[in-house]
């Protein structure tokens, strides 16, 4: 990596010297043995994968690496608009000013060049940050180096910008697809170019339960044994028994119909707050479809409702809730939201922005309402990334590899696991991502 900063260095002079270590203080901040392994890694120079099952911290690392460094030179990129809004960064897309990659790689990239913004912003950055990066494709992110190489006038990998890539091939796949099918990144010459310092978190923070880490695993390895199945059989729930959470359906319409059902069986006034959005025509838009949040949020006492912000106004280890965080609603005013968390705690929310950012990084459209989603149903798409309290699983008609293990590792112990509707069919594991990590050293 030396090598890179050379070449671009004596390639072109930046007006301003780039700052590539920020002072900061990192207090309460506790890493597990592997992760402060990992965190002495990612202050390197190297280019960095960093991946490993659920609930190992690949989030909580990465924001104790980030804390105190400035946007502009660590700006943080996300696979999927969804992601982006909630971790308040861009998508890659925009970043890289790849557009949908109209009339291919060449044309993206003559493209891209006549955007002096985008050249500006990629010379100016020291490293970027790829978050879900098992949902890119390897045209894309080839596309994306060829971009960067021009902006930085060096033919290193990624014109000498630094790449932190995260994520965890085993759990959603890339978007895009070729004749062969799933377009992995890892496949693409681009992955040995980027020459990645691999790290595989091992350690499972969410959760102590063994019983269930040995599911989980099995699930993501597709290496299913009697002992897993006997597991699986035990947290079968009938459709007459009582189950207060969040139920996980493969596809939107099951979950809209449920959640509709469930609020119209509540007694009591119906509340509606329309999503307030400002900017753009054409922006709003895709916020609509991104943000986490409905464009009329419908709410009764006693609704059940995920939180869909991490609480800001503690520490990580402190907080009070995290995306994902179930509760009751207990009382509603115009103003503000009290929820009865299944934690047992009770917290009061007021209405929040969901922002949409352009490539620089200017916000281009807001929504604001309250941080909240009704909860009784969600996709398995939209929960992957949230850590869920209570969870009914719905493992029938899936098709994508990783599907099954996205949902099925959504809570911090099986206790809070319940599911329906599973059979081995259910369970999809792409090979080429079990050979990926096998050749890792150590395994999926």
């Amino acid at each position: 990596m030396q090598q890179m900063r050379s070449s671009v260095s004596s390639a072109a002079t930046k007006t301003e010297k780039p700052l590539h270590l920020y002072a900061h203080k990192r207090t309460n901040v506790k890493l597990s043995p592997c992760q402060e392994s990992a965190l002495h890694i990612l202050e390197g120079e190297s280019n960095v994968f960093l991946t490993g099952e659920a609930g190992t911290g690949k989030s909580y690392l990465l924001n104790t690496y980030l804390h105190g460094k400035s946007t502009k030179h660590y700006p943080i990129v996300a696979s999927t608009g969804a992601a982006a809004i909630l971790v308040g960064g861009r998508t890659f897309h925009s970043f890289f000013g790849l557009g949908i990659l109209e009339g291919g790689m060449e044309n993206t990239v003559q493209r891209a060049l006549k955007n002096k913004k985008l050249m500006h912003r990629l010379f100016d950055a020291d490293c970027v940050v790829i978050d879900e990066v098992s949902m890119l494709s390897g045209t894309v992110l080839a596309t994306a180096e060829r971009i960067a190489q021009e902006a930085r006038d060096s033919d290193a990998p990624w014109g000498g910008l630094r790449i932190i890539a995260v994520g965890d091939f085993a759990q959603l796949p890339p978007i895009e697809a070729n004749a062969e099918g799933k377009e992995w990144a890892f496949l693409h010459d681009v992955w040995e170019r980027s020459r990645f310092h691999s790290i595989l978190l091992t350690t499972v923070v969410r959760t102590q339960d063994q019983e269930y880490l040995d599911l989980l695993r099995a699930v993501r390895t597709g290496e299913m044994h009697p002992a897993v199945d006997a597991y699986m059989e035990r947290k079968v729930l009938s459709e007459s028994e009582d189950f207060e959470g969040t139920r996980l359906y493969p596809h939107r319409a099951s979950v809209d119909a449920f959640n509709l059902k469930k609020l119209r069986e509540l007694e009591g006034k119906l509340w509606e707050f329309e999503t307030l959005y400002t900017g753009t025509k054409s922006n709003v838009e895709i916020l609509k479809k991104k943000a986490p949040i409905p464009e009329t949020l419908l709410l009764k006492k006693g609704a059940i409702v995920m939180i869909r912000r991490n609480d800001i106004s503690h520490s990580e280890d402190q907080m009070l809730y995290v995306n994902g965080s179930l509760g009751y609603v207990r009382e509603i005013s115009q103003e503000e939201l009290k929820i009865d968390l299944f934690t047992g705690r009770t917290v009061t929310l007021t209405k929040q922005y969901f922002e949409l950012f352009n490539g620089d990084g200017k916000g281009v459209a807001q929504a604001e309402n309250f941080p909240v989603n009704l909860a009784w149903a969600s996709t398995i798409h939209k929960a992957q990334g949230a850590t869920l309290d209570r969870v009914l699983v719905h493992l029938e008609s899936l098709w994508e590899p990783g599907q099954a293990y996205v949902a099925l590792s959504r809570t911090r112990s099986g206790d809070d696991l319940y599911i329906q509707g599973w059979s081995a069919e259910s369970i999809i594991v792409e090979p080429l991502v079990k050979e990926f990590y096998e050749r890792m050293g150590r395994g999926v």
